[in-house]
């Protein structure tokens, strides 16, 4: 490792980089980029994607290897955050299970996102709570089978969403006790929360299975915020953290300009 900063492997996160080009064609962006790994959030309009989309996905990460892939988590863009604990869509969220596995199983992809759902107007948060237990084990059981982990990753700028600090999803996971159902750090939505970015190395380092970055305020790329990216990372490292940073910044002014701060020789890996 170098005397400063880190040595952590990079995945690109191409639900957020590189949308100058059609989700289709970003994997190959990304890799004429230089990156060799990349992440997903849901890539399909529903929880049960016509087979020749699926198809057509598949195909299009030839050069890359696809690290995480997020459940489907609802309609994004009106606000919804995931279906893990939400009442009334089981099936929706049994759905995207079997077309995740099914990706995972052509692709090597070995780590799942499942948002877990904001809280709902006139439902009793405990049944919530009590549906996502059993989704989640649900999911790890599955994931368990092909040798892959669930990730719950706490969010910002969504009130209704229960989980914005580590210890919050700590929580969930001590209540699971599942070993392959883990914690994904996210900097940017843990800083923006007023989460304590140290205690990720300190006190959270065995629970966490992957690490997202982006600078806050702003979500944008290292270097146009005021958080200490490189430092968090190498603390993590020396700690004991050894797994991929996603990168999942909203790039300005584009994607290619915006990664500036990362030379080409770190954006991939044999």
């Amino acid at each position: 490792m170098p005397d400063e900063g880190h040595s952590l492997p990079y995945v690109a996160n191409l639900s957020i980089l590189f949308k100058e080009a059609p989700l289709l064609e970003r994997a190959a962006a990304a890799r004429d980029a230089g990156f060799t790994d990349v992440e997903f959030w849901w890539p399909f309009g529903s929880a049960v994607p016509a087979r020749e989309d699926v198809d057509a996905f598949v195909r299009s990460l030839d050069g890359v290897r696809l690290r995480g892939l997020n459940f489907y988590a609802g309609d994004m863009a009106a606000g919804e955050r995931g279906l893990v604990s939400w009442l009334g869509r089981e099936t929706e969220f049994a759905d995207s299970l079997v077309v995740a596995l099914g990706i995972a199983e052509r692709t090597g992809c070995r780590s799942f996102n499942a948002l877990y759902g904001n809280r709902l107007d006139g439902e009793d948060p405990a049944k919530q709570d009590d549906l996502a237990r059993v989704h989640l084990d649900k999911a790890a059981d599955a994931a368990a089978r092909i040798g892959a982990q669930l990730v719950l990753e706490p969010l910002s700028g969504a009130d209704r969403y229960p989980l914005k600090t580590a210890a919050d999803a700590v929580a969930v996971l001590d209540d699971l006790g599942r070993e392959n159902v883990r914690l994904l750090a996210d900097l940017y939505h843990l800083a923006v929360n007023g989460d304590d970015l140290d205690a990720l190395a300190t006190r959270h380092l065995a629970r966490i299975g992957h690490v997202q970055i982006a600078d806050a305020p702003g979500r944008h790329q290292p270097g146009t915020g005021e958080l200490d990216i490189d430092g968090h990372l190498a603390k993590l490292q020396n700690a004991g953290y050894a797994g991929f940073v996603g990168i999942e910044y909203v790039p300005e002014p584009d994607t290619l300009t915006s990664l500036a701060w990362l030379p080409k020789t770190r954006r991939g890996r044999a």
